[in-house]
């Protein structure tokens, strides 16, 4: 199952397809006993997609058998047993992908000639992706991380190796010649390469990083490196030869205090906003707001959702699930189209926002 959404996947998923591309959504959960229900819904949701798929006209014989065998084939893939809260099916034909999210999604079955994707958007900005970068004198490993986890990742050649020289150690204590390994040219040239090739990836993801590793080596990347300068160094050797746990019970003090600062920076700047009349409270009010572009900086409680209806384009009303044109996703489809036009996204704990109702906005004018 996948979890990693760089930009070049979701410009891949993006891409118009040949119809149908089926999107497949349903909420799952981590825990018993709720748990227990999540292999009937997920059979019940992809059987609705076939139903639906063998009730269009649109579709022919050929393309409804090889989108029916790609959803066989991507529900076999499913991993319940390690679920997080949300899953997504995509099925076109030749192709599909299984997305397991850290963020619940509504119940649904959408035929189109693209793949739904805000769900995605939104479970990945929720997450507050970093990376973490662990360096020794012959490994350096690439993690990416999120709100609970981290995993390797292989994105820009990592891990990067050498073959450290099999120096005559007893020889060379006798003579007083040790020189340490950080001050290696071998060594230093290696760390430099990681440091270039991990400022390639964070130009083409931008992330928080964390660097672990000897204090020796993060000194020396101090020296050579440049990116690698302004992340947050974590004193913790042996991790790029560990284990994602390992590397997790690392870095995880760190990250909880960051997202500590982030949260009092995003409101103190949203009690600047109030002051100054740049301020959008509540989901029709900052869907207004996302729509026109106007929106700089998005706060969102970490579990606020809201069902509502769109009264003829103008104004969103509450709405129960299930309801006529009803739209459970909408603080997705806010946080998407607020991505699109350049703001900043900020998940916040349940309760923060107080009288702005789970969702409040800072505008650019």
């Amino acid at each position: 199952m996948e979890h990693d959404l760089s930009p070049s996947t979701l410009s891949e998923l993006r891409r118009p397809r040949a119809y149908p591309a089926v999107s497949v959504l349903t909420p799952t959960h981590r825990r018993e006993p709720e748990n227990a229900q999540d292999p009937v819904r997920l059979r019940n949701v992809v059987a609705e997609a076939k139903k639906q798929l063998e009730s269009d006209p649109a579709v022919t014989r050929e393309r409804r058998s090889d989108v029916v065998r790609q959803l066989d084939q991507a529900l076999a893939e499913v991993d319940l047993a390690h679920a997080e809260d949300g899953l997504v099916i995509f099925a076109a034909p030749g192709e599909h992908q299984v997305w397991s999210l850290g963020r619940t999604v509504p119940e649904r079955v959408v035929l189109s000639d693209t793949f739904l994707t805000r769900n995605l958007v939104s479970a990945h900005a929720a997450e507050r992706p970093f990376w973490v970068l662990s360096v020794s004198p012959d490994r350096a490993t690439l993690w990416s991380g999120g709100t609970d986890r981290v995993m390797e990742d292989g994105t820009g050649g990592f891990p990067l190796t050498r073959r450290l020289e099999n120096f005559d150690a007893e020889r060379q204590e006798r003579i007083g010649d040790m020189p340490s390994t950080f001050r290696d040219e071998g060594t230093r040239h290696f760390l430099r390469e990681a440091d270039a090739a991990m400022g390639m990836i964070l130009r083409e993801q931008p992330r928080p990083l964390y660097i672990t590793g000897e204090q020796a080596a993060l000194s020396t990347l101090d020296e050579v490196g440049s990116v690698t300068k302004e992340a947050v160094h974590v004193p913790h050797g042996g991790l790029a030869h560990g284990t994602h746990d390992a590397v997790w019970q690392a870095v995880r003090p760190m990250v909880a205090a960051e997202a500590r600062r982030s949260t009092d920076a995003v409101a103190r700047e949203l009690e600047t906003a109030r002051g100054r009349r740049a301020f959008a409270a509540g989901v029709d009010e900052v869907w207004h707001s996302a729509r026109e572009g106007r929106v700089r900086l998005l706060a969102v409680e970490e579990n606020y959702r809201v069902t509502v209806r769109d009264v003829l384009g103008d104004h969103l009303v509450p709405a129960a699930s299930g309801d006529l044109d009803s739209r459970e996703d909408i603080v997705d489809e806010i946080v998407e189209q607020c991505l699109e036009t350049g703001a900043d996204v900020r998940f916040v704990p349940d309760g923060m926002l107080g009288d702005a109702h789970g969702i409040a906005g800072i505008l650019r004018y």
